[in-house]
């Protein structure tokens, strides 16, 4: 499993975390900062996962 899997996804627990505690205190930057950090978790995961099709595509293509 690629690390930008792994790094996106604690990204975008990070940012739900900061989101909940920007609705809770109703600091409304603090919300789009949390939501900010959660889109950029979910890119690096997307990304990540990318990466891990094309390995393992490229996989096969050695191996036929």
């Amino acid at each position: 499993m690629d690390k930008n899997i792994v790094e996106g996804k604690v990204k975008q627990v990070e940012g739900h975390a900061q989101d909940v505690k920007g609705v809770v205190t109703q600091d409304l930057g603090q919300q789009a900062a949390g939501k900010a950090k959660q889109a950029a978790g979910k890119v690096q995961e997307e990304f990540g996962k990318a990466k891990d099709d094309i390995r393992r595509e490229a996989r096969k293509a050695d191996e036929a």
